[in-house]
């Protein structure tokens, strides 16, 4: 069974940068998961899939996988340009679209 080691993205109900900086190791689903007949509660007999650590690098999560035998695939993080802007560039003279309506 193959892991991913990949950095997870911020939580949509989040603004900072919490818990973005660690490395996760997640085992990828071996079987989908099924309805159960009964309650309608998706339910899975693969128990890896609650299986997740995590790092502080991806070299240490390429690591434990290697020392463990375990095949994975890195997924490198997208990193967003950082474009600071301020206040006063709202009211700039130079501003390329009007401010006004």
């Amino acid at each position: 069974m193959r892991a991913r080691i990949y950095r997870p993205a911020k939580n949509a109900m989040q603004s900072g940068k919490a818990r973005t900086k660690l490395w996760l190791l997640e085992y990828e689903p071996e079987s989908p998961k099924t309805p159960d007949p009964l309650m309608g509660w998706t339910s899975s007999a693969d128990m890896r899939q609650q299986v997740a650590l995590e790092f502080d690098s991806s070299d240490e999560a390429v690591a434990y996988a290697e020392k463990h035998g375990i095949p994975y695939q890195v997924f490198e993080p997208h990193n967003p340009k950082p474009r600071p802007k301020s206040y006063s560039d709202n009211f700039r003279f130079d501003r390329k679209q009007p401010w006004s309506h």
